[in-house]
């Protein structure tokens, strides 16, 4: 007994230290959740100040936050798309039916802020929930610093018209009814968006992944999607007169109904693609390959054929 007390001091010693570290731990983290809580009061409270300066500072402020606190991701997340719909709301339509389409829009400062610190936001985070900016002005909105993420976020009929996305993320995002007219899409990764109605004139798609996206009804007028993908897309109705389509890939893509008139589809890849009823009015498809294309009803009037692959001999 004797020899043993000193071991048994010694292992009560241990447990006692391990007690008094396990009740330090909890108090730290006691400690810790209450300074976030009140660094997000703080935080949400600047949100609401005249001076944008301060804005800046709580939505800054919201982002560290977001960085530091995994739990407190999705609220700070929801702050942050509901400060877009409430200070960037889409102006009614006299409004818009006033705007000059050729100015040069921007957000406002703040708002700006908020879809950087949204498109920079941590992405080892189960995202149970939308990101929604639906019907706000961001007119001439930058993609941020670097790659931006907008995978999934819901932007049904916003207003982007010269917007720079270039490069962003949209996979699986909503855009349906969205005004993207003379926007910078160039290598933005939309594989699965849903474009349902949207406004892309002019749109700069030149290399971006539109993948299985939903273009119905879609207005590509004028638009530039050399070198695009848009294999298993679905884009009935959609009007793509004048675009360019040069190297495009349109492999089982639906473009019954389209519109093509005039548009620039050089050495495409059209195998398999639906063309049913599709207007190609004199586009330009030279070195195009149609293999395996349903040419029921399309109109090839003063189309360009020349190098075309997969015509049946009644087409030429």
């Amino acid at each position: 007994m004797a020899v043993s007390l000193p071991g048994l001091a010694a292992l009560a010693a241990l447990l006692f230290t391990w007690m008094q570290v396990g009740q330090t731990s909890k108090e730290l983290r006691i400690s810790e959740q209450g300074q976030i809580t009140n660094r997000f009061n703080a935080a949400v409270t600047n949100l609401g100040s005249d001076s944008v300066d301060v804005r800046l500072g709580g939505i800054y402020g919201l982002e560290r936050i977001m960085q530091d606190s995994v739990r407190d991701h999705p609220t700070v997340v929801s702050v942050l798309t509901a400060y877009v719909r409430r200070h960037a709301p889409l102006p009614g339509a006299d409004a818009r039916k006033q705007q000059n389409p050729s100015s040069e829009a921007a957000p406002p400062t703040d708002i700006e802020a908020v879809m950087n610190v949204l498109a920079q936001r941590p992405l080892d985070v189960d995202e149970a929930f939308q990101l929604d900016v639906s019907r706000t002005d961001l007119r001439g909105l930058r993609s941020g610093r670097g790659g931006s993420e907008f995978a999934s976020m819901v932007f049904q009929e916003a207003d982007l018209t010269g917007a720079n996305l270039s490069g962003a993320n949209l996979t699986d995002a909503n855009l349906d009814g969205a005004v993207l007219r003379a926007s910078s899409l160039i290598d933005a990764h939309l594989a699965g968006a849903l474009l349902t109605d949207a406004d892309l004139t002019s749109a700069d798609l030149n290399k971006a992944d539109l993948t299985s996206a939903g273009l119905t009804g879609a207005r590509l007028t004028g638009a530039k999607l050399n070198g695009a993908s848009l294999n298993g897309a679905v884009a009935e109705r959609t009007a793509f007169r004048t675009a360019e389509l040069n190297g495009a890939k349109l492999i089982w893509a639906d473009l019954t109904d389209a519109d093509l008139t005039g548009a620039h589809l050089t050495y495409a890849d059209l195998t398999y693609a639906d063309l049913t009823r599709a207007d190609l009015t004199k586009a330009d498809l030279t070195g195009a390959n149609l293999t395996g294309a349903n040419l029921t009803g399309v109109d090839l009037t003063g189309a360009k054929l020349k190098g075309a692959r997969g015509l049946p001999p009644s087409r030429r």
